[in-house]
């Protein structure tokens, strides 16, 4: 059988979206694709080069091209599920130091789905949420200082034990038994637990539902979205979708993957 080296770095959307059609590529010409993976950062650095995120973004017309490009391509292979990750480019180095052993040994995505299970949750839950707020990036920092994968804030951080908010596993842990918590005071319904993690229980009370601040509004909107089930919604409580698993992988140069 015919094989091709596919050198990737899932940091890469491009590469992501190749990812997604390279089975029904197999399928149909009978090529076995090898992945290499291609640590991009490291490219960029070494040839004293910056990403197209980059060196695009002053270019006039350029990045809308690229954006309608791959508008075309999602379209032409009838990929449904594929959002634009807002934390865009991200540095998937950090989540591969600690995730990499795990990856080689293939149990990585059993490492989030233990975390996601022990609280009785959805792992795509999480792993959404996690997407959402911080592109997977433990040291990310917010504005209003909530900080890590998670994006803990210092008081639930301290009501659910962590010490350390960049720490990945205590991170996961605490937001998922947050979500645990939210989903019970809401009677499971997603949406409004997901509009409390965001903006606060006392914010749904005032409103009935999910408040009416475009922000949290979409913050619902992308999670479920990337879970890849749509929102349905009912008066002023908005109901999530019956959900499917996710999975996630960390390549052996630190990018991440989400696939299902």
């Amino acid at each position: 059988m015919s094989a091709v080296e596919f050198h990737f770095d899932f940091g890469s959307p491009n590469a992501y979206l190749s990812h997604l059609v390279i089975p029904e590529i197999e399928q149909r010409t009978g090529v076995k694709f090898d992945y290499v993976p291609v640590l991009l950062g490291g490219v960029f650095k070494l040839t004293n080069n910056r990403s197209p995120a980059e060196t695009l973004a002053g270019i006039r017309n350029k990045p809308e091209y690229q954006r309608l490009e791959t508008r075309r391509f999602i379209e032409r292979h009838g990929i449904t599920r594929f959002a634009a990750n807002p934390y865009f480019p991200v540095n998937t180095l950090v989540p591969m130091r600690g995730a990499v052993a795990a990856s080689r040994l293939g149990v990585f995505d059993r490492y989030i789905d233990e975390v996601s299970r022990k609280n009785g949750i959805d792992p795509s839950l999480v792993k959404a949420v996690a997407l959402v707020e911080s592109g997977f990036d433990p040291h990310a920092v917010s504005r209003a200082g909530a900080t890590g994968i998670m994006q803990l804030m210092p008081d639930t951080a301290k009501r659910y034990g962590v010490t350390d908010r960049r720490n990945p596993y205590q991170s996961l842990d605490a937001g998922a038994r947050h979500l645990r918590d939210l989903l019970d005071s809401y009677d499971g319904d997603v949406s409004l637990a997901l509009a409390a993690y965001n903006a606060g229980p006392g914010a749904v009370k005032r409103y009935g539902g999910v408040p009416a601040y475009p922000e949290t509004q979409d913050y619902v909107r992308r999670v479920q979205a990337t879970m890849g089930r749509p929102v349905r919604t009912r008066g002023t409580r908005t109901l999530a979708a019956r959900t499917e698993k996710i999975d996630m992988h960390v390549e052996a140069d630190g990018s991440i993957t989400l696939s299902n």
